[in-house]
């Protein structure tokens, strides 16, 4: 066997990082940041779904951070959550759609292209925990700012 090591020239190495960044620098939605955030929670085991559950996070004042769906039929519900929410000072972020928050939360079967096939509804979901200090997680605390000054 021969111990020859391929070199790769540095002026490549550096051209891979710069397009790395210009990724970055795109501007993320509140949406998508939203979205990351909640999968990292998820996996740090810090995310709460449905109403018992966020229910039960809420009223020992361990969360963070609320989602609630905007197409929830069940005023009792929303004035539960967002009474708790207001109890504990937990900000609250509104999602169009219950299936859509669902499947931010894992709760959705995908097929081999990574689509979403079949997605399970749920109104709220508290983050407890956020994980990881990345820059979906500070897009979504300067959109939390900016709410509350307007308020």
């Amino acid at each position: 066997m021969s111990d020859i090591v391929e070199e790769v020239p540095a002026e490549e190495v550096v051209e891979v990082e710069e397009e790395e960044v210009e990724e970055e620098e795109v501007a993320m939605s509140v949406l998508d940041a939203l979205k990351e955030v909640l999968k990292k929670s998820l996996i740090h085991d810090g995310l709460k779904k449905g109403l018992h559950e966020c229910a039960k996070a809420l009223d020992r004042r361990s969360a963070r951070l609320c989602c609630l769906a905007k197409d929830c039929e069940n005023d009792e519900y929303k004035k539960l959550i967002r009474a708790l929410c207001a109890e504990g000072e937990v900000p609250i972020i509104m999602v169009d759609a219950g299936k859509d928050l669902g499947a931010m939360c894992g709760l959705a079967k995908l097929d081999e292209e990574g689509s979403i096939k079949k997605a399970v509804r749920t109104s709220c979901a508290v983050i407890t925990e956020f994980g990881e200090e990345t820059r979906a997680l500070a897009v979504l605390k300067d959109y939390l700012e900016n709410q509350t000054d307007e308020e």
